[in-house]
Formats: C-alpha cells, structure tokens, sequence
C-alpha cells in the first residue's frame, strides 16, 4: 500500500444495519510525494462537461469514480493512492446506493471519508458529488 492507513475499518462492523461494504480509516499518512487535489466530481463528462443522462444515483455515482479514477491516472497515479474523499448527497434515501457504489471503487484502498447532506448541488438534477485528494509517492 502507497500509505500509511490508521486504523482501517469497514462500514459493514460501524454501519451493520445498512447493506455498506467500504474499506475506510480514521487517517491516512503520506511522506512527500504530488497530492493531487480534486475539485468536486460530479456527474458529468469531464470532456464536455455535460451531465449524464441518469437521475439514478448508482450510475451518477460511477461517473463520479470514473472521474476521479480518470483524474488520478492523468496524474500518473492510481487508486491506491486515494487518500480522501468527502461525499456530498442531496438525499439522505440515496446513502446505501451512493456508498455501495463508491466503495466497488475503494476496495481495499482505506481512504478517510466525509459525508454530509445538502439542499442541492450546482446543478439541480445532480444526487452525489465527491471531492476528492490522492498524493502520488515519489
């Protein structure tokens, strides 16, 4: 692992009553190394910047990962090196399907994470955005 994850849990022990399989911590390490810090991601293209055609917040939420994974990449890192995310969603019903989504992306990576519920985000159709940070070791 590129870092040093504090305390690693799964959501499946500190949420058992929802059906969440995400690999967390309380805090992640780094030494050196290019952060790469992310505006929020949201449903849309990164190319064009036009939303995807779903109001279901499992395929908006894959977007969201793809972005970010995208990003990460162009950066010349990868998911490993993911060390926080901050999950805005405009309903709370949408948690589960977001988390179970966006945890298919994390497996085993431990980011610390965030979430909250808002209003609504810049957008009226958008249901999720993610803010997120890596830092690629040297």
């Amino acid at each position: 692992m590129a870092h040093r994850r504090i305390r690693p849990f799964n959501t499946k022990d500190t949420y058992p009553e929802q059906k969440l399989d995400n690999d967390l911590c309380q805090a992640v390490v780094t030494r050196g190394g290019s952060t790469i810090w992310m505006r929020g991601q949201c449903p849309q293209n990164l190319d064009d910047a036009k939303s995807i055609a779903s109001h279901d917040p499992v395929e908006q939420t894959h977007k969201v990962m793809q972005n970010i994974r995208q990003l990460i990449e162009e950066a010349g890192g990868s998911m490993e090196h993911l060390v926080k995310v901050v999950v805005y969603i405009t309903d709370v019903r949408h948690r589960e399907a977001v988390y179970r989504t966006m945890g298919e992306y994390i497996k085993g990576v431990f980011p610390v994470s965030t979430g909250l519920v808002v209003t609504a985000l810049a957008r009226p159709e958008w249901l999720v955005e993610i803010d997120a940070t890596a830092v690629i070791p040297d």
